[in-house]
Parts: C-alpha cells; structure tokens; sequence
C-alpha cells in the first residue's frame, strides 16, 4: 500500500517579541511590566509584556489608557533596528533547519512537516528548533502542529507564552468548538457583534449549522467562516525561498558618469520598487544594489535593513550603498535597486517611527498611481535632468 502523507503545518510565534529583545537588550526588564510603543501619554500599544497584560493592557491601545490601567509599566519607544536584527537570526535557524517555511510577520513562521513523520517525529523536530532558537538568540518561541495553517495558528495564542502543543489529525473540529468565536483569526469584530446577535458565541455553534444558511445572510465571508469553525484551512506554505526579490533596472541610453543623473535615476527605481512592495502588502528585510560599468563588469551591494516598504527608507539605502559601491573612474551603463527578505506587512514596524502621516501620504500617491499609471506622480528627485539624458 502506497503511503499518504497527513497534512501538517507548524505555527511559530515568538513570545512577546519586542519586550522580549528589549529583555536581552536590558535584563533588568526581565518580570517587570514594560510597554512597547512610545510614551505614557501618546502613541499606540505594539506590545506589552505578559506581566502589563494581567492588568488589561492590550495590543493597539492607545498608551494613556494602558498609563491608566498599569501606572507603574516602564515604557519603551522601541528598537525597530534591533527586532529586524533578531528577526532575522532567528529566520536564520529555520531556514537552515526547516524542508519548506514562510515567514508570516516579523516574529511568525509557518513550516510544512508533511511527510516528516515518515522519517522523523515532527513534535519532536519542532520542540529541538524551539529549543535551539533559545539557546543560541535567547528568545522563547511556541508552536502548535495541526493540519493546517488556521488551526495550528489558534493553538498557538492557545499556548502562549513558551507552550508547544499538536492537534492529532482529524480533531480540528472538536479541538476548536468549544472556543469563543473571539478566537478565529480575520473574523473582526462588527461580524462577532452580527454573530452574537444570533446567539452564536461558540465556534461549534457555527460549525454545526448548514453552510448553505451562513451564505444566505453573508454570502462569501458566511462560507468562509463556516469552513474555519469547522478546522478547515490552507496548508499552502508562501516560501520564503519563493519569495525571492523584488527589483527595477534602468539601462541608460548613453554611459554615465555624471552623480546627479545616476542618484536620479536611484531615486525612481527606489518608488518603483516601492511601490510594488506595497501593491503586494509587503515589507523587505534587504535591500541592494546593481551597478553595470560600461564595459559589463557588474557589482552589486546589499545590506540588511529594518523591515519597510518606505520610498524613503529605499531610498535613502539604495543611494548609501551606491556610493560606497561606485568607482567614479568607470562609466555606469546600467543601475539597478533590488529587495529581498520580505514579510507580511500586516504589522508595521514603521510605528515606532512615528510616520503616520507619510504612511497616509503614501496610500495617496498609491491610489493616484493605480488610477493613473506608475508615472502619475514622482518625486521632484527622480524627475529627469535638464539636460534630458537617460
């Protein structure tokens, strides 16, 4: 008899990611209550540790009401350099561990064990990287393995913080009914309120009415929450080795040499890209570099950054690795600006930098350019020399 693989996918979140960096940054943090997310007075909650959390302090609450329910939590603005540095030790160890992996978000992986019990015990695997992932960054990591992506996810908020758990295959449903709807990942709160309404509360609830009857009243989003209640889900793993890069060149129609025509010419494929990260909800890790001299020697230059899909950020990068990469002596024929290791932009980093307004600004430039055309709108940098050469 052939053998059949069981689908089963791991789900790995990092325990209290930012206050945890900020823990081995600063042991003395270590069992007090510390608030991630500017000042006591203003800004937005990015995370708490477990010890504020007793106190009612949740994620994206505004800091004077977590002020009000944790007088004494120590507040941090945050080291959005250094969670992109541990964010990317720890992507490290799973990459060179794990068959197949995405990376969901900055402190969230997903990797496909299927198969694995052919060979190996895929707890056991999961357990010996959470354990290798601590001892060698210091940072504690739970997982859940289930059949799929929705349910493994689940199981993890279910464990936290430092738990480890497997849902046998074929208890999706039951694992899950007995929880509040409040627990499913993407049903949001305006439909647990049309929910509640009903006098559904439970996840088994749901999953034991008829699919026909939530498409009636919801239609798409009624079907998919019915498939959820009942533990059905993806088991597509997005690759981090799929995802490889996003890129934009530009072959100039006569050789340059000329920095203000090159740094131009940076600044336009910068927006491109940029502009691509976010069409595709994205935010890259790294960024590099292209240069082709005239006479087709080709270098390149890359550096890791702290996650961003910011024209600014690209830029502003791109144009630092130029200069350090160009040799002044040798015509440029062509030049080039690459991102690589991306995330899920689903929490954005760029909060501790306080750019909201460029974040809105953004989405306008954004909308302009998907009713008009990329070329809509630019930057007063990327606009063509007078001279008119390219």
């Amino acid at each position: 008899m052939m053998y059949q693989a069981q689908s089963c996918i791991a789900h790995l979140d990092l325990d209290a990611f930012f206050v945890s960096v900020e823990q081995i940054l600063d042991p003395t943090l270590v069992g007090k209550p510390v608030i991630v997310g500017g000042n006591s007075q203003r800004g937005v909650v990015c995370a708490a540790s477990y010890e504020a959390r007793k106190f009612g302090v949740k994620s994206a609450m505004p800091t004077a009401q977590a002020h009000k329910l944790c007088p004494h939590a120590i507040f941090l603005s945050g080291s959005s350099g250094q969670y992109s540095r541990f964010s990317h030790q720890v992507t490290e160890i799973i990459q060179a561990e794990s068959p197949e992996f995405e990376k969901a978000s900055i402190d969230e992986f997903y990797i496909d064990l299927t198969g694995m019990d052919k060979y190996h015990n895929a707890f056991n695997f999961t357990h010996q990287l959470k354990s290798k992932i601590k001892k060698e960054i210091g940072l504690n990591i739970s997982f859940a393995i289930a059949a799929n992506k929705l349910v493994s996810k689940v199981a993890t908020n279910e464990v936290k913080p430092n738990g480890e758990i497997e849902i046998p295959f074929g208890f999706e449903k039951s694992y899950l009914a007995p929880m509040p709807l409040e627990k499913l990942p993407g049903v949001g709160d305006s439909f647990i309120e049309q929910l509640h309404k009903r006098r559904l509360y439970k996840i088994g609830e749901v999953a034991d009415l008829k699919i026909e009857q939530l498409e009636n009243i919801w239609g798409k989003n009624g079907a998919d929450l019915w498939l959820k209640c009942n533990g059905i889900g993806s088991t597509r793993i997005a690759t981090f080795r799929e995802q490889k890069s996003c890129s934009s060149e530009h072959t100039f129609h006569e050789d340059k040499s000329n920095e203000t025509d090159i740094l131009t010419e940076i600044t336009k494929l910068s927006e491109r890209v940029g502009y691509d990260l976010r069409s595709e909800n994205k935010m890259t890790g790294c960024i590099a570099i292209k240069i082709k001299y005239y006479n087709f020697n080709v270098v390149s230059k890359q550096t890791i950054v702290s996650y961003t899909a910011s024209d600014t950020n690209i830029i502003h990068t791109a144009k630092q690795l130029f200069n350090a990469l160009w040799d002044k002596t040798t015509p440029i024929r062509l030049i080039g600006v690459r991102c690589s290791h991306f995330v899920e932009s689903n929490f954005q980093l760029n909060i501790f930098d306080n750019i909201e307004q460029e974040n809105n600004l953004y989405k306008a430039i954004d909308n302009i350019k998907n009713s008009f055309g990329k070329s809509a709108i630019k930057r007063a940098g990327s606009l063509k020399p007078k001279d008119g050469t390219q």
